[in-house]
């Protein structure tokens, strides 16, 4: 029965305050809240994932409107530049 049931997999992406490093870890969906550590064994704290998509046929600007932000998740809070950055 080998290849028959596949566990449903997703790529989860961690920080590690203690390294300051970004991460990811492809894990089952089932270990969603178990904690994930650094290479180094810290403690890391989950982060929140956006993509963007739209259908097919659709306007991307009306699908996805990017606003005054930056293009990332952090709306201008990182170095993209965006509309908040200091």
């Amino acid at each position: 029965m080998e290849g028959r049931y596949t566990l449903a997999m997703a790529i989860y992406e961690y920080y590690c305050p203690t390294c300051r490093e970004q991460f990811q870890e492809r894990r089952p969906m089932s270990e969603v809240a178990v904690a994930a550590t650094c290479k180094k064994g810290h403690p890391a704290e989950k982060m929140i994932s956006s993509f963007a998509s739209w259908m097919a046929g659709s306007s991307s600007e009306a699908a996805f409107d990017m606003g005054e932000g930056g293009g990332c998740a952090c709306g201008g809070a990182c170095s993209c530049g965006g509309a908040n950055a200091n």
